[in-house]
């Protein structure tokens, strides 16, 4: 059983990267997560990835299946929850808790015209439920 609490250790950028990997993939061994992150990380060595496998497992970021060879590593949570939980500690940390400030600030400069409309259309839908 999965937890649904997010980790009490924050995975750091490259640990992310990996975590990535894993969610699409689902459960994988180091070699697979290794050929899977090149295309991103073309400088990441095998050895690399396994220890950070290995790292992330101790940290509680993964599990992994020891009853077979190779050991298959997966994420011990769900994308959408580690991912609110890290927004949640960025809007407490950058933006002083303010959830509209970061709205802001992402519009001001990191929104195209296209995602503007997707945004509107979501705020209008979510308008009419409430």
């Amino acid at each position: 059983m999965k937890p649904t609490s997010p980790p009490a250790a924050r995975p750091t950028a490259a640990e992310l990267d990996l975590l990535q990997v894993l969610w699409r993939l689902g459960a994988a061994d180091a070699k697979a997560v290794h050929e899977a992150l090149l295309p991103e990380r073309p400088d990441a060595s095998y050895a690399t990835v396994l220890r950070q496998l290995q790292v992330m497992h101790g940290k509680g970021l993964l599990s992994r299946d020891e009853s077979q060879r190779p050991q298959l590593y997966a994420p011990l949570h769900a994308q959408d929850k580690l991912q609110q939980s890290l927004v949640r500690d960025f809007i407490a940390k950058a933006f002083a808790g303010s959830g509209k400030a970061l709205v802001l600030a992402a519009l001001k400069g990191h929104v195209n015209a296209k995602e503007r409309a997707e945004i509107r259309q979501l705020l209008a839908k979510n308008g009419d439920e409430a």
